[in-house]
């Protein structure tokens, strides 16, 4: 099943255009610079923009076509905004009962105590809303949107009115929602450190209109696309725990392109993990190196590459499924050659461990 979107609105100079479709599960990014419609294409979907036209279909479900527009009420939407709406008057388990009062029909989901343990509640039920955390009260409003059963869930920049400190404790949560969680999650944002850890797909908007979509790391490697070059370009992998070394503490991780080394991972053999690899991490190679400090290297074969500026290359690289980035400067592209079909070695300087 997929979520089908073609939404318009004028809005005096702004006008939205958002025309995608995704699958109807996992986490789906809204990605671009503020400004560019995210939050107005999230309220749109939830029915809140009335001058919204176009079609909306989440799975079977129509919510909007031309002529039919169900009422926000109607729409089986939780929604999670970036400053939390709780009732300040009531705790928290009082503000949690609200969520199921919202409940449409006899929909499958998660019930009360499974959101309270999803989401590390159980301590804080009899609390007062004044007295807890920004991050706190965000997990008590995911809760209660969680507690509606939606049919879709919609995050409109949830982590971006908190602290460095509380954005750690909350992500964690996010993550074990990317893993359980059966519905669908559009989650608007634009810190791309955040799309690269939770979600499975990116939307990416500017200036109103969808420029593209699809996976995540196909995006974030894309050369044609700007999120591919810069300083931070990057690529995600998803990898599996091998084994671990006892003797040096480290882990084994396997992909579809070789292994990686990295500090030991508290997780058991034939779990996934997300790493980040950044392009500047990433060197090249004719043969495959030794005597050196680093651990990561695997063969890869050049698929494209772009000028990055006046003296570098960014090239895409693919190692079996996977797909890297590395910048190179024009003087290494013509000692090795570098050209599509290439076949080199990477060396891999550092991985971060996103989830």
């Amino acid at each position: 099943m997929t979520i089908r979107v073609d939404l318009r609105l004028n809005r005096g100079d702004f006008r939205l255009a958002a025309d995608f479709e995704v699958p109807a599960g996992g986490f789906t990014a809204l990605f671009g610079p503020s400004g560019c419609g995210k939050t107005t294409l999230l309220r749109a979907i939830a029915g809140l923009e009335p001058a919204a036209e176009g079609m909306l279909r989440v799975g079977p479900d129509t919510w909007q076509d031309h002529g039919r527009r169900l009422p926000p009420h109607r729409r089986a939407v939780g929604y999670v905004f970036q400053h939390p709406e709780l009732f300040s008057h009531l705790g928290v388990r009082e503000n949690l009962r609200f969520g199921l009062q919202r409940r449409l029909g006899d929909r499958p989901g998660l019930e009360f105590d499974q959101v309270v343990e999803l989401l590390g509640l159980s301590g804080m039920l009899e609390r007062r809303v004044p007295g807890l955390s920004g991050g706190e009260r965000q997990r008590v409003a995911i809760a209660q949107a969680l507690l509606s059963k939606p049919r879709l869930l919609l995050m409109d920049e949830p982590l971006s009115a908190l602290d460095q400190a509380s954005r750690s404790v909350l992500l964690p949560y996010l993550d074990e929602m990317q893993r359980q969680l059966a519905i669908p999650v559009l989650y608007v944002s634009h810190a791309l450190d955040e799309v690269a850890r939770l979600t499975d797909r990116m939307v990416l908007m500017r200036e109103g209109r969808v420029v593209t979509s699809g996976g995540i790391n196909e995006l974030l490697t894309r050369l044609d696309l700007q999120m591919a070059h810069g300083r931070n370009a990057e690529a995600v992998i998803q990898a599996t725990v091998h084994a671990h070394d006892t003797v040096d503490q480290l882990t084994e991780l396997r992909f579809g392109g070789g292994q990686l080394w990295v500090p030991r991972v508290d997780a058991s053999a034939g779990t996934g993990v997300r790493l980040r690899v950044r392009a500047r991490d990433v060197s090249l190679a004719l043969q495959p190196l030794q005597g050196t400090s680093i651990l990561n290297s695997f063969p890869v074969v050049v698929s494209e590459l772009v000028d990055d500026g006046p003296s570098q290359v960014m090239v895409r690289l693919a190692a079996g499924d996977a797909t890297l980035l590395t910048r190179v400067t024009r003087r290494s592209q013509r000692l090795l050659a570098i050209e599509p079909g290439k076949r080199l070695h990477a060396q891999v300087k550092s991985v971060a461990l996103l989830a």
